[in-house]
């Protein structure tokens, strides 16, 4: 926030120093903007996250004292514009209801990459939709998760991305919603992309602290 309380915006100029020097560096910026959408939508029995925010009311970005979902996004995407000499990392995909709009801005903006950590949950019931996503952009898709590193987090994540199993409970059921989730059958290429090539390619911009971060 600003000293006058005013929330600071994500596309405030006074930031640009940062991600112009990070791309001058070559340190990749992952950054997270923005919550699942239902946050952002009244607590009430439309709401399909509603028992998860009456357990945690402080997660509810609802009311006028908040900006809109659109809003911070669409403001982040202006400072991916800004700073074309920059790599970002748009965490949770940036908006995964809403897939089309992530594939507009993966288009507009080519310096950036996304991971999926904490919403197998939003991708793994529109999997028609995801699997043609990660197709089409398996070169700047990345695994992520949110979770601890536990075993059965990543069988269950690998049964989600490898199989063509349907009807099953995502990590954490039902914490985030009470519906289940499908099976990608992503190919084998595209599979070893995403889960460390994609990693290793963003990392070898990197410069470190030799000649080019002088």
């Amino acid at each position: 926030r600003h000293k006058s309380v005013k929330l600071l915006a994500i596309d405030d100029p006074r930031l640009d120093p940062v991600w112009r020097e990070c791309g001058r560096l070559g340190i990749p910026v992952s950054i997270h903007t923005g919550d699942p959408e239902a946050f952002f939508l009244p607590t009430d029995g439309k709401n399909e996250r509603y028992e998860e925010l009456t357990e945690h009311p402080d997660w509810s970005f609802y009311g006028p004292q908040y900006p809109k979902l659109e809003e911070l996004l669409e403001a982040r995407n202006r400072v991916f514009a800004r700073h074309p000499e920059t790599h970002f990392v748009s965490l949770h995909m940036g908006w995964p209801e809403n897939l089309p709009w992530v594939s507009r801005m993966l288009d507009e903006h080519p310096n950036v990459m996304v991971e999926f950590g904490a919403r197998e949950a939003e991708l793994g019931r529109q999997p028609r939709q995801t699997r043609d996503l990660f197709l089409k952009y398996q070169d700047r898709i990345m695994f992520g998760t949110d979770n601890s590193m536990d075993e059965e987090m990543y069988r269950n994540h690998f049964r989600w991305l490898e199989t063509a199993d349907e009807s099953f409970d995502y990590w954490g059921h039902p914490g985030q919603g009470r519906w289940e989730i499908y099976g990608l059958d992503l190919p084998d290429p595209v599979l070893e992309k995403v889960y460390h090539l994609n990693a290793e390619k963003m990392f070898s911009h990197f410069k470190g602290l030799g000649k080019g971060a002088k």
